[in-house]
């Protein structure tokens, strides 16, 4: 098929808009606007501001990506104290 690039970073949601926009601060402290990806929509994957995200960039656009991927928060203290 196509040889298709893309450029991935990782983030941290910022602020949710309408539409599925979000505002983004990557790693590298720059801030970017990110829409959902179909799969994300298609399952109801909630993202809300503090969560760790996966976005993909077209080298054409870095300002604005796609997010692929909310991480999973770290479960801590999840054991009973008995």
């Amino acid at each position: 098929m196509g040889n298709k690039q893309v450029i991935i970073k990782n983030g941290k949601v910022l602020e949710a808009h309408m539409g599925g926009m979000f505002t983004i601060v990557l790693e590298d402290e720059s801030v970017v606007m990110a829409v959902l990806s179909g799969k994300l929509r298609k399952f109801r994957i909630r993202i809300l501001p503090g969560d760790r995200v996966k976005v993909e960039f077209s080298p054409h656009d870095l300002t604005r990506g796609r997010i692929s991927y909310r991480y999973a928060e770290k479960e801590e203290n999840t054991q009973d104290e008995s």
